[in-house]
């Protein structure tokens, strides 16, 4: 008997073992293809919301091990801000790590958790100011700043020079390794397959908060990874689950202002709460 039970308790295991293997797959994506839907959405961005600028991009796997780093340029050190290549890592990071799906390895037919949640970066502006339901939260998970930038550490003794000519190529030090940091304006966002299944999460950074997450929305959508109609998320429209917000009011005693349902970004660019709403809601909406 206690021998069936040692056998069943391996296979068990070795099932939950392989079942779970898939969650640091990487989305079927090449960097060819993440600069493509990249460029185009820079391009049918520009003038909404931000300074027209490149961009990065990064795309994580379900655990958080980044997959793809590419920018619009062509020139990692000077086509863009440097700082964002970073920032891209950590939206996409954080996006993947706090949104909530369908698992291709779950062997689940309902959500992990009890409920299923899309939140974009920008969703949690408001959610992490003093006061906020997430107050802390952007001091959490911090960056793995070595591995972020390629410096070369044996025992915490720099051995080498960062080559920074491999930085948005497909030996970016990031690359294979869990960056980590919590980020909370817009640029990042889960990726979904059919059914919404969650596959990972992209972060796009390189202008205004608001064009960060209108390049990101494009950059899913041309990946054809935004399949979370059934996901749902805090925007407040079914066909954009996890869509930012501008619902920021003035604080009259100064200060941040205060989201009306509590999940708003601030406007960029000198631009209103209805003006920005209007860029948002026509961002493509999500798949089933």
């Amino acid at each position: 008997m206690f021998r069936k039970m040692m056998v069943a308790a391996v296979a068990a295991c070795v099932f939950s073992t392989g079942a779970y293997a898939a969650n640091s797959a990487c989305p079927n994506v090449t960097r060819a293809q993440l600069r493509l839907a990249l460029k185009k959405a820079v391009h049918d961005t520009r003038g909404k919301l931000g300074l027209g600028l490149n961009m990065w991009a990064t795309i994580v796997a379900p655990d958080g091990r980044v997959c793809v780093v590419t920018n619009s340029s062509g020139d990692p050190i000077q086509g863009q801000w440097l700082a964002s290549r970073a920032i891209s890592a950590q939206k996409a990071f954080t996006a993947v790590s706090l949104s909530l799906g369908l698992t291709p390895d779950s062997g689940s037919t309902t959500g992990l958790a009890t409920g299923k949640l899309a939140l974009s970066t920008a969703n949690l502006y408001s959610a992490v100011q003093p006061g906020g339901s997430l107050f802390g939260l952007q001091e959490s998970n911090p960056v793995a700043a070595p591995e972020a930038y390629g410096d070369k550490i044996v025992g915490g003794v720099p051995v080498g020079p960062t080559d920074t000519a491999t930085y948005g190529s497909d030996n970016d030090p990031m690359i294979g390794l869990v960056i980590g940091g919590v980020n909370v304006f817009g640029g990042g966002l889960g990726l979904y397959a059919a059914g919404g299944v969650k596959t990972g999460g992209v972060g796009v950074s390189g202008d205004t908060s608001c064009t960060d997450h209108l390049i990101a929305w494009r950059v899913r959508n041309n990946l054809g990874l935004d399949h979370l109609g059934t996901v749902g998320g805090v925007s407040g429209d079914p066909t954009r689950p996890d869509n930012i917000v501008f619902d920021i009011a003035a604080n009259p005693t100064g200060g941040t202002g205060l989201s009306a349902g509590g999940w708003g970004h601030p406007p960029c660019a000198g631009n209103s709460n209805a003006v920005s709403t209007g860029f948002a809601n026509r961002l493509p909406v999500v798949q089933n």
